[in-house]
């Protein structure tokens, strides 16, 4: 080959060939059993099937499927869902004997690793007649028993009460009504996948309900911090320490069930597609399994929804409450800032204006000292030129000697300020 195949290429086209059954043949009766498994619970599945005696598994390039063929010619499907695998096995059945599976098959398949969230024995009949004539021994409860056509041309009719029986099990029924063993296995197919995608689907409610609460609690909360926030005493790190504690219980919250509801509504898209694709027709005096689907399905998807909104809804106002907060803390910092700037604006100009004093009296004190220096010098010519030439000396040398020294101060004090302020 001349080209560069891209590395998934192979796990891209595999994936279009998973979830694929032997053809089912009338009569027969299959289990299948779902689990919620982590990866060693998987790797332990696949291993207890690697470790029977003679069993044949089919090829395949996709460890997320194994099928085969245990031991006693029974067919087998182990496939590996997101977080869940589901086994399924098929066995021949005989119309007129007592519905029962071999124990050891029942036995193999309940004993597999993992947490099991839906177990089902399904019944195969070639007619409707056929099937009505076992709904009393499988004891279904009247008032829950669904009834309807599905599949192609809605030829096919099925049973259950879609409930867990006194053995552990749910039930199904089917009438095939002479339809193609392909058309019937992808049917039954579709069937246990809207059941398994259904109950996967609804493992979001009791975490919703159990989160609601806490929800109902952080709502509270936040009401009585907007009501503090209001009052003029309270204390601001009080109440960001308290708002900090409801956006961390609603982070917790949102972190523990992030998972679980974006796959409640990933699973509930494909349960109503399969619901959809089988194509229900009602029949008299009982209710279809569209009507008990979507009866159930829906509002519990809606109720995850509620709460998902719900709690980003709280989330946002916890953190915009927290914003707000920190603003109204900043804005008063910022304010205490602005007053301590001011206050020592007055202390400096209140400085300035000593300094200016005390240079005033400097320039008094040391004009004072050098009239007195010229009066010792003017002195010693007391003799020549008489006393009123001292008198009349040092006279004019007072104003002379302030003008002169206040006019170098002012003209130092001029040039600091330039030099201070080019700087």
């Amino acid at each position: 080959m001349g080209w560069v195949e891209h590395p998934q290429r192979q796990q891209v086209v595999n994936e279009m060939h998973l979830r694929r059954w032997p053809t089912l043949s009338v009569p027969t009766m299959l289990i299948q059993i779902l689990r919620m498994v982590d990866q060693d619970e998987w790797e332990a599945q696949a291993n207890a099937i690697d470790g029977l005696p003679d069993t044949k598994l089919d090829p395949s390039d996709n460890p997320r499927q194994t099928s085969g063929v245990l031991p006693g010619g029974v067919p087998f499907v182990l496939e590996r869902f997101s977080e869940a695998s589901a086994i399924t096995v098929i066995l021949p059945m005989v119309v007129g004997e007592h519905l029962a599976f071999p124990e050891e098959v029942c036995r193999w398949a309940r004993d597999l690793p993992g947490r099991v969230i839906r177990a089902t024995k399904i019944f195969i009949f070639e007619s409707v007649s056929d099937a009505e004539m076992y709904l009393p021994e499988l004891k279904m409860k009247t008032s829950d028993v669904i009834s309807c056509y599905v599949g192609t041309e809605a030829k096919a009719r099925l049973w259950s009460d879609f409930r867990i029986g006194e053995d552990g099990w749910g039930h199904l029924l089917i009438a095939a009504e002479r339809m193609d063993p392909g058309d019937l296995t992808r049917l039954v197919q579709r069937l246990q996948e809207l059941g398994n995608y259904r109950n996967l689907a609804l493992l979001g409610l009791p975490v919703a309900r159990l989160y609601w609460n806490d929800l109902d609690r952080a709502e509270l909360e936040l009401a009585a911090l907007a009501a503090e926030v209001a009052s003029p005493d309270s204390i601001d790190d009080v109440l960001l320490e308290k708002v900090t504690g409801v956006s961390l219980g609603l982070i917790q919250a949102v972190a523990a069930t992030r998972f679980r509801m974006a796959a409640t509504q990933a699973y509930a898209r494909i349960a109503i597609e399969r619901l959809h694709e089988i194509s229900t027709l009602p029949v008299s005096g009982y209710p279809s399994l569209l009507d008990f689907t979507e009866r159930r399905l829906r509002p519990a998807v809606r109720t995850c929804d509620a709460y998902a909104q719900r709690l980003s809804e709280l989330a946002l106002s916890a953190d915009r409450f927290a914003a707000l907060l920190r603003t109204r803390i900043e804005t008063r910092i910022e304010n205490q800032n602005a007053l301590l700037l001011k206050s020592m604006r007055n202390i400096s100009i209140a400085q300035l204006r000593m300094q200016h004093f005390v240079e005033g009296l400097s320039v008094i004190a040391i004009s004072y000292y050098m009239v007195s220096l010229f009066s010792h010098f003017v002195k010693a010519y007391e003799l020549y030129f008489g006393e009123h030439f001292v008198e009349m000396s040092e006279s004019i040398a007072v104003p002379i000697t302030l003008f002169g020294f206040g006019l170098f101060i002012a003209n130092k004090r001029k040039k600091l300020g330039k030099s201070r302020y080019e700087a």
